[in-house]
């Protein structure tokens, strides 16, 4: 069963070796674990329904608490404390179009907002309510999830915008094709979900974001449908997608959409190398997007979360072991992880691999074959599951992502991991903080940071160190010219830096858009702008 205040499902746990507890002691200290509420705590803090009985919508207070947050820490410190704040007053969980029209038209007769609701994951408060005298209808599209249609010519397949990953991934892969996106959310974001948000998949060098794969589809909004056929490509003005690409629930409900999946790869491998240090890693790394090596991904790793990587590994001996050979190679304490995926044709597949080889040996590059990259790939959607596990410790775990040119990279990486290291020194807390470049372009690169503190006995404490630690690392992505969201959104908690990325025109123009299709602006107020 799927957690109520936590990643996941509640049957599957992510242990930790007593030697990573000792490294996390040291670098942060010794914690106490929360005292959480129960579930049944939480439910009799739901407040009675604003909403008169309607035969499409759930008033169950179940319903409602389930759908009240999404994974955010602050969600989970809301959830967890039990201060929930504002719940939806109704879910509604509609089959088809039509409901979703009938779900517009009830709530502009009651003077309802709606939230469009896909799979809970986002974790920068898309989805949830905020405080006001309107009722609030979470609109669950979770039963619209099946495959429409299938052009295995065109490589065209039309879903409904609320299947999950893996179904999605099903129903491609049994007709030989994958849609080739792999959030860390996946195993519960939906695809009407990495559409609103301009979603990134861990595999993006070959398959390509979001915006790239979304062919067309379909939106129900307060004033009409607007339908979005899916050309190959069209001069015939601007693309009415890009409305819809991160628009975060502010247009309508994206009811259908048309993807690009491509055939299923003839063979897939992941390779780790380590590199001597930062600099020499990044310079590989850099050169390999530039020279266009056809990967699927490329996933470079500071020296801190290299040495984080291997102490939760647990296994001792075997990592004592890879040291030591490194060392005889030159690379030791600075040495960076890098995790590299191949995708395609078998003589294409090993092409690449021989041309990423040779310019990370360039660089004093140390190829240690495939075992570390397929450890990561299994892994890979389990990892969520160690916020729960740390959580539980009394340990927080939280993440930032930017994304900025090349020039730009370097000074925002340690900029970044300042300001977060030492945004809690006035409280006397240390933070643990690791990088990785995740996602890279010929002429730049994303930038995901990652936090570890302590939770404090205090819920509002916790929020209070979250707020601090947000709040200087979104200054420091501005300050070096990173955009405030490379791959998760806006939502409600990057809402206050927007404006100094579009500039004050750029915001008008958004307002714009959402005034003439959702006039009433009830269409999730409070997100993005």
């Amino acid at each position: 069963m799927r957690r109520w205040n936590g990643w996941g499902d509640d049957a599957i746990a992510y242990p930790l070796h007593a030697s990573a507890v000792r490294f996390l002691e040291d670098r942060v200290g010794a914690a106490q674990p929360p005292a959480d509420i129960a579930f049944g705590e939480a439910l009799a803090s739901v407040p009675t329904s604003r909403f008169p009985s309607h035969g499409l919508i759930s008033t169950d207070p179940a319903d409602r608490l389930f759908h009240a947050r999404g994974q955010s820490l602050p969600d989970w410190v809301a959830l967890r404390s039990g201060r929930i704040g504002v719940f939806p007053d109704g879910v509604a969980y509609p089959a088809d179009e039509a409901e979703v029209r009938e779900l517009l038209r009830y709530a502009a007769a009651v003077g309802a907002c709606l939230i469009p609701y896909g799979g809970g994951t986002s974790v920068v408060g898309h989805v949830n309510p905020l405080p006001g005298a309107a009722p609030v209808l979470t609109v669950d599209l979770g039963r619209l999830n099946r495959l429409l249609r299938f052009d295995e010519t065109s490589g065209l397949a039309t879903f409904g915008a609320g299947i999950r990953g893996p179904d999605l991934e099903v129903q491609l892969r049994s007709r030989g094709f994958t849609l080739g996106h792999f959030p860390q959310s996946f195993e519960y974001s939906t695809l009407g979900g990495w559409i609103a948000t301009r979603s990134c998949g861990q595999q993006s060098l070959a398959y390509g974001r979001i915006e790239r794969l979304f062919a067309g589809g379909r939106l129900e909004t307060p004033v009409g449908a607007l339908d979005l056929p899916p050309f190959p490509a069209s001069a015939a003005g601007p693309d009415l997608r890009e409305l819809v690409l991160g628009s975060e629930g502010r247009l309508g409900l994206l009811t259908s959409a048309t993807v690009r999946a491509t055939p299923i790869p003839e063979r897939e491998e992941f390779r780790a190398i380590f590199f001597p240090n930062w600099q020499a890693g990044q310079a590989a790394a850099r050169e390999i997007a530039q020279a266009c090596v056809p990967l699927s991904m490329a996933r470079l790793s500071t020296p801190a979360e290299t040495e984080i990587t291997l102490a939760l590994a647990g296994r001792e001996f075997l990592i004592a072991t890879l040291e030591q050979l490194l060392a005889l190679r030159g690379v030791r304490n600075d040495k960076c992880l890098l995790i590299l995926g191949l995708s395609g044709r078998a003589a294409l597949v090993r092409a690449a691999r021989r041309e990423a080889l040779a310019i990370a040996s360039v660089q004093g590059g140390v190829h240690v074959g495939e075992a570390f990259g397929q450890e990561w790939h299994k892994s890979r959607f389990r990892t969520p599951y160690l916020r729960n596990t740390l959580w539980e410790l009394g340990y927080a775990l939280d993440t930032v992502e930017t994304a900025a040119d090349w020039v730009a990279v370097p000074q925002l990486v340690r900029d970044l991991e300042a300001a977060l290291a030492g945004a809690l020194a006035g409280v006397d807390e240390r933070v643990h903080v690791f990088t990785h470049l995740s996602h890279l372009y010929p002429h730049g690169s994303s930038v995901y940071t990652t936090c570890i503190f302590r939770v404090a006995p205090d819920p509002d404490e916790t929020l209070g160190r979250w707020r601090k630690l947000k709040a200087a690392a979104s200054q420091a992505i501005l300050a070096c010219g990173g955009t405030i969201s490379h791959q998760h959104g806006v939502g409600a908690d990057h809402r206050g830096y927007l404006s100094a990325e579009k500039g004050e025109l750029g915001m008008a123009v958004l307002r714009e858009f959402c005034r003439t299709l959702d006039p009433g602006q009830v269409m999730n107020p409070g997100k993005l702008i």
